[in-house]
């Protein structure tokens, strides 16, 4: 008897929301995650253009000898030009000395009457790690030292002086030598060696320390403040510096695993900067900036204990992972700082 075509069995269809067709549903739904995040991890980044190093600085910095833990940068003389400095930071704050010297450099600041913040118009220094703890620095500064320093004075206040690359050179101790380089530059240095080094360079710094050198042209903005710490032991210990205050924050986008940092900072209408930390793999940073953006997005939510004026600060930070990179870029307004200042 022939079958009648209606009375024949038909397949049932899978179902993709249940049973075998939800697990393979999901299962490719995962599958494109993953994708997704392995093609984000891998895929270079547009990165803001760097403002080029002044002719002057940039072969100041080629002359740095070895190779540098840390090399920090301050524009005084464009901090103090800014709108910031001129309408937001008090004048007590703008007379405060920078940096609190030791040693014999306390003293011969206080002799020759000398306040950082005031007297000195730009600063670079490099710090290199010798033996275990101690640091050797070597000083560049620009400012009107031909008035506050001149040879008359230096010469009572040292115990030996010497020519050095046909500069002359006064040892004020053994931990503290200083170098007239011109009526508005001078070196110094905690250690001879570097003097030496930095006044008959042998080779280009540039080629020498290629680290240091690529984490230079990482930083930004080179007018006002910059700093690159090609170190890791400088990097780690600058950044749980800066979270000392909040012990939960210490493990923040694993920071013990950052291998290096640059950082710049621009003063204007505000406060714009951007710093890039540097991971082993890009796996570590995909993971670091993931989790550095969820700390920040749940901090700017309602109902957190995050006051109003962090939360409207926290909404001018970006972060975004580049490669190997975490970069966090800040944008804040004058505004912010205004406000802030009026509900003192």
């Amino acid at each position: 008897m022939p079958r009648n075509p209606e009375q024949e069995a038909t397949p049932e269809k899978r179902s993709l929301k249940k049973g075998a067709g939800l697990l393979l549903s999901i299962s490719v739904f995962s599958f494109l995650c993953f994708l997704a995040v392995v093609l984000w991890i891998n895929y270079p980044k547009t990165r803001l253009q760097p403002e080029p190093l002044s002719p002057e600085l940039k072969a100041t910095v080629d002359h740095i000898p070895g190779k540098t833990d840390a090399l920090i940068y301050i524009g005084l003389k464009d901090i103090r030009q800014s709108t910031l400095w001129q309408k937001i930071i008090p004048d007590s704050l703008k007379k405060t000395p920078l940096f609190q010297a030791k040693g014999q450099l306390t003293t011969l600041m206080k002799a020759a009457s000398i306040n950082p913040s005031l007297d000195i118009d730009t600063l670079l220094v490099s710090f290199k790690r010798h033996g275990y703890k101690e640091q050797e620095y070597l000083g560049i500064a620009w400012g009107p030292f031909s008035q506050k320093l001149p040879p008359s004075f230096l010469l009572k206040n040292s115990t030996s002086t010497e020519k050095i690359g046909g500069y002359q050179c006064y040892s004020l101790d053994s931990t503290l030598w200083l170098c007239p380089l011109s009526p508005r530059k001078i070196a110094l240095s905690n250690n001879r060696k570097m003097l030496k080094e930095f006044l008959i360079p042998v080779g280009s710094f540039y080629q020498r320390d290629s680290l240091t050198a690529a984490l230079i042209n990482k930083a930004i903005y080179k007018s006002h403040l910059w700093f690159a710490l090609p170190s890791a032991v400088w990097t780690i210990g600058a950044l749980q510096s800066l979270t000392s205050a909040n012990g939960d924050i210490k493990t923040l986008g694993n920071l013990n695993s950052i291998q290096n940092l640059a950082l710049s900072v621009k003063f204007n209408n505000g406060i714009e900067g951007q710093s890039e930390w540097v991971y082993a793999n890009r796996k570590s940073a995909y993971f670091a900036s993931t989790f550095l953006w969820g700390a920040l997005k749940l901090s700017e939510l309602s109902g957190t204990r995050t006051g109003r004026q962090t939360k409207q600060l926290l909404k001018n930070i970006e972060i975004e992972q580049n490669l190997e990179s975490v970069l966090i870029h800040a944008n804040l307004p004058i505004e912010l700082f205004q406000h802030a200042r009026q509900k003192k």
